[in-house]
């Protein structure tokens, strides 16, 4: 989980504790590892002593020519370059002009063979070399084609007159500012490795996990872009990560042919849901999907209309906020109650404060009579939450909008605001909002720490996306109009 997250998580954890006292816990998934295959090497990305590429970038008309080591094959999507141990070391995605060696470390997606027992990143020749298609042979009787298809996909097709084992090894580097390691793409830097089987599965990348399934694709990602190898049929697999950042899979029996892709691709859930194999649940809503992605629809519908994403969540949230109204009204009636009587509360204290069990009763008749609800202010709160995370995890995880302005200082909505203006504009507006919720706590201390409680949720979001603050800012508004307009008719 990056740090933005777990700050989210705490946040919304803390306030748990001080506003209901309770947490959840969550139990590990079991993972196992399947017996009875060998895998010799499997803790490292061990390269066979291969000679170093020492041909460029081959000409984009058809050619016959001396074997190559090394070659770039491209359309008007992507460009690849590949080496002879059919590893991408370097490209372009030509949309963005997103260099794909500030993805990953060079050299980390390789595939390798069960030959002689053991396995091996066999040395491959490339011959017949056009633009976007290649021939490949091996001295070991492993052949090939590799091809880019016209959605962006690296197409591989190997062959042997023997069985052959394989193994694919995508490796990470831990180093956030070494080359390769976790560099910034548009605002993000979490790294994580996924598989797709009946749903998608996250593995992090200094995790130590293992099992088997039934995969269509493997992938290594960042918050923004993906890696991803794509399995012709569905293909039951040995997986296996590591401390040292290595994702393994590797196939438990034999073969004569192997069928596969590899693509590289900004993560736009259209896009990914255009290109199949289910692609798009690679974008991770986690949970709260049910709820993201009609937000992120929303958004999108209301950016076609007003081409600003920063007039779409404030259009959204008010959207939400009177469909939610219904809900909350009830709610907010209670709270109205529970003001009026407050004068009636602070009473029952005085005159029984030295019998707790007494004043307990006789508040609670209080309540009763009048037809409060000291819990009802909850309600929103709890209402609140899941749209919360919903809109965070599409925030945080829509590269739609990187780089995306909204006005002024805000020049992307998925970083920080830079001033600091919206995180405070966020703690003023909670404080107002705490006025207007009447308080059932007599401890000074928890009086002081509801107090702070705004402060504390305003240092939380100082890091994380504007876009995120600005829902909040625009919610928290929203909901004290509401709260304002129910006080006037009951």
């Amino acid at each position: 989980m990056a740090q933005d997250q777990k700050r989210a998580l705490l946040a919304v954890v803390l306030s748990g504790l001080i506003l209901f006292g309770w947490q959840y816990f969550f139990a590990p998934p079991q993972t196992y590892e399947t017996a009875n295959s060998t895998d010799t090497n499997v803790e490292t990305n061990t390269k066979s002593s291969a000679q170093k590429p020492n041909t460029g970038t081959v000409s984009q008309s058809t050619q016959k020519q001396a074997p190559l080591s090394e070659i770039t094959l491209e359309n008007n999507l992507n460009s690849y370059t590949i080496d002879s141990q059919l590893s991408v070391v370097d490209g372009t995605y030509k949309e963005t002009g997103t260099k794909f060696q500030n993805f990953f470390t060079t050299k980390n997606n390789t595939v390798q063979f069960l030959l002689n027992g053991e396995y091996e990143a066999i040395n491959f020749e490339f011959i017949n070399v056009e633009k976007d298609r290649a021939e490949f042979q091996s001295a070991v009787g492993l052949s090939g084609i590799v091809t880019v298809n016209d959605k962006g996909y690296l197409e591989y097709s190997i062959s042997s007159s023997k069985p052959f084992g394989y193994k694919f090894v995508f490796t990470e580097s831990i180093d956030e500012d070494g080359p390769g390691g976790l560099m910034a793409m548009g605002g993000a830097v979490q790294k994580q490795f996924g598989y797709y089987s009946d749903e998608f599965n996250t593995l992090g990348l200094e995790s130590d996990e293992r099992g088997d399934a039934t995969l269509r694709y493997a992938n290594v990602e960042n918050d923004y872009h993906l890696f991803a190898n794509v399995f012709k049929d569905k293909k039951l697999l040995v997986y296996k990560t590591n401390e040292a950042g290595s994702f393994i899979l590797r196939s438990p029996e034999k073969t004569l042919n192997l069928d596969f892709q590899q693509i590289f691709v900004r993560k736009e859930y259209d896009h990914l849901g255009a290109l199949g194999n289910n692609l798009q649940q690679s974008i991770d809503f986690g949970i709260w999907a049910v709820i993201a992605v009609p937000i992120l629809r929303g958004l999108q519908f209301f950016y076609s209309i007003f081409p600003n994403y920063g007039i779409s969540i404030i259009l959204l949230t008010i959207i939400i906020r009177m469909l939610t109204f219904p809900l909350q009204y009830k709610s907010f009636k209670s709270m109205k109650k529970m003001q009026e009587i407050q004068p009636d509360l602070t009473k029952l204290r005085e005159k029984y404060k030295d019998n707790p069990q007494k004043m307990q009763q006789e508040t609670m008749a209080l309540f009763k009579r009048a037809g409060a609800n000291p819990l009802g202010g909850c309600l929103p709160m709890l209402l609140q939450m899941p749209v919360f995370f919903a809109f965070y995890r599409v925030l945080y995880s829509s590269v739609e909008l990187v780089d995306a302005p909204f006005y002024f200082w805000i020049q992307d909505l998925s970083e920080k605001d830079p001033y600091y203006v919206l995180p405070v504009l966020m703690g003023l507006a909670m404080v107002l909002n705490q006025k207007l919720m009447p308080s059932t706590v007599s401890d000074p201390m928890q009086k002081k720490v509801m107090l702070f409680m705004p402060l504390i949720f305003a240092i939380f979001m100082k890091d994380f996306p504007a876009g995120l603050t600005l829902y909040i800012v625009v919610s928290t508004i929203m909901g004290m109009a509401q709260q304002l307009y129910v006080y006037k008719r009951v």
